[in-house]
């Protein structure tokens, strides 16, 4: 299940512009990614997540820790001026084997700071550049990277859970209307 984030402020509520918009929209893109990664982790066994089709590709725990240290750098440093503490090579080369419950805490806890960060985010800094992960950029391009990052390893999470599971694998959602939807 999906950690609750308030995805409303006193300023989202009132505010009409573009920026306000976009950044509530990057929000609710982020928290239904989570839902998405949360339902499929929740259908697959422990040693799923360290699976991998070849040694050259990433498991859905590299994946997790990937994400992790992704919106940490991007969101939480990027945007919000945290500390840079990422190794992002460790993130792809962890293989110990570690619990669903510990993965999915530290998602939900990088979700949780990317919300927070974005939550007190005065979209009229949109434009401002920054420098992240030796990248220039503007903060409206950071913060879409890093949700179009998030969503593109989702759909990887649930293509390979997809192929753990085979025809036992449960959709999050199915259109209604459509018989033999295969919908994520």
């Amino acid at each position: 299940m999906p950690i609750e984030t308030n995805r409303t402020n006193s300023s989202s509520l009132t505010d009409t512009s573009v920026g306000s918009a976009f950044v509530h929209h990057v929000r609710e893109t982020q928290g239904g990614a989570l839902a998405k990664i949360t339902h499929c982790v929740d259908q697959l066994a422990g040693e799923d997540l360290l699976w991998r089709q070849f040694e050259s590709h990433n498991s859905i725990q590299n994946m997790i820790l990937h994400l992790c240290g992704n919106l940490h750098q991007w969101i939480g440093y990027g945007v919000g001026g945290a500390p840079d503490i990422r190794d992002r090579p460790a993130k792809f080369s962890d293989r110990r084997p570690q619990s669903k419950s510990e993965l999915m805490t530290m998602l939900r806890n990088a979700v949780a700071e990317a919300d927070e960060t974005l939550a007190a985010f005065p979209p009229d800094r949109l434009p401002e550049h920054r420098q992240v992960q030796g990248f220039d950029s503007t903060l409206l391009g950071a913060i879409l990277d890093s949700v179009h990052h998030f969503v593109r390893h989702t759909h990887q999470i649930v293509f390979v859970t997809r192929l753990r599971l085979g025809d036992v694998c449960r959709f999050q959602w199915i259109p209604q209307g459509i018989a033999h939807a295969e919908s994520d």
